[in-house]
């Protein structure tokens, strides 16, 4: 990984804010992100989620760049990549080094919300999370669903029928209920404080033997409910686990290291809106260490429903946030090429480097370990709390 390809590509206009394992201060520091170097953004907010709290983050943050409140804390080249992030525990690193952008928010996540995604969650639950019977049930879905599906408005009267003759022919599944009901899949993917940064290794549970990266487009929300803008995201998925059954979900998604959130989140501003997520096309590259490599992307275009309808479903009159959240919105890759033999579909490998990117949000670098061999998570709210009360920032 290096910093080159970590901006976006209009960096000199993007406002970005990231978090840091700062080494003077031994602790996490919530920083402005530019292409001559990090600032320190504490003078404006303790914490990335007091900042999203604002009303207004990207005005506040230019005005306090502006009036040189915000010290420069090193160069964009001194912030280490995947060696320094792998030794982050209980507060020993050495190095600078990326963490999420993300601190005290919640992390949540929308399903099933691309037909791509959502048919390939069928075929994981008929195959019982057995990657072999895979194919044989992928093609007789698709004799009986084909392509009807992708202008399907989720809880329309039209969507309401295709419900109807899928149960009549044996075939319908939770996974369709929430592809293509009124109701969105909203789910905890993990805990706040928990989600991993670009650099470092990503975390699939030792049990797994099919699983595969999802890259995502994540948005920061506010406790009100105001998007405050946009990062990129891995949500790892472990097929074989949620495909024995969907009462294994937290097994299946809240591990160690099992989401990466980052670089930054951009703020929407005069050059970065909601408009710009809903066009945002994601590309993905795994490489591993024994040759092989996937493409793969994924279309905000193709989401069958709007981010900001995902967002309403998350936050409402049942369920508020008041530390804000970040809303995985869900992606339309579903890798099937085969990796170790014919019919064996993809897994992962320990050692793959995971690399998703868009060019108004940067690239976010992963690679990828098993979640009891990753770095421990132990710096958690309460260590974030002693080291702000000891800087005099809270």
């Amino acid at each position: 990984m290096t910093n080159n390809n970590l901006l976006p590509q209009d960096a000199h206009q993007a406002t970005l804010i990231g978090r840091v394992w700062w080494p003077k201060i031994a602790a996490p520091c919530l920083v402005l992100a530019r292409p001559d170097g990090i600032y320190d953004a504490t003078p404006v907010a303790a914490t990335s989620a007091d900042l999203m709290a604002q009303d207004a983050p990207a005005e506040a943050i230019h005005a306090a760049f502006a009036a040189g409140k915000l010290p420069k804390i090193a160069d964009l080249s001194a912030v280490q990549g995947h060696a320094a992030c792998e030794s982050l525990a209980g507060g020993a690193a050495a190095h600078l080094h990326w963490l999420a952008p993300c601190d005290l928010q919640a992390i949540k996540a929308a399903g099933v919300t691309f037909v791509a995604s959502m048919l390939e969650r069928v075929i994981e639950e008929q195959a019982r999370g057995d990657a072999a019977r895979a194919a044989g049930v992928r093609e007789a879905i698709t004799q009986v669903i084909g392509e009807n599906l992708r202008a399907l408005k989720p809880g329309s009267a039209q969507a309401m029928q295709v419900k109807a003759l899928l149960i009549e022919r044996g075939m319908w599944s939770q996974y369709l209920e929430v592809g293509i009901g009124k109701d969105a899949e909203i789910f905890t993917k993990s805990q706040a404080m928990s989600a991993v940064g670009t650099g470092a290794q990503v975390g699939i549970h030792p049990e797994s033997h099919w699983n595969n990266p999802e890259p995502e487009i994540v948005l920061c929300v506010s406790p009100s409910g105001q998007v405050q803008g946009a990062a990129l995201g891995n949500d790892v998925n472990l097929r074989d686990v949620e495909g024995r059954s969907a009462l294994l979900l937290g097994k299946a998604k809240d591990n160690n290291a099992s989401c990466a959130i980052g670089p930054f989140i951009r703020l929407f501003d005069a050059h970065f809106s909601i408009e710009d997520v809903r066009q945002c096309d994601l590309a993905m590259q795994v490489t591993g260490n024994d040759g092989f490599e996937m493409q793969g992307a994924s279309s905000l275009k193709m989401i069958s429903r709007d981010p900001l309808d995902l967002v309403a479903q998350t936050l409402h009159a049942s369920h508020q946030y008041p530390d804000g959240f970040m809303l995985f919105l869900g992606t339309m890759f579903a890798p099937t090429q085969d990796r170790h033999g014919p019919g064996s579909g993809f897994t992962h490998a320990v050692g793959d480097v995971v690399r998703i990117s868009t060019p108004l949000l940067g690239c976010l670098t992963n690679a990828v370990n098993t979640s009891d061999k990753v770095a421990p998570w132990t710096f958690g709210v309460r260590d974030l709390m002693r080291s702000l009360a000891t800087r005099g920032v809270l």
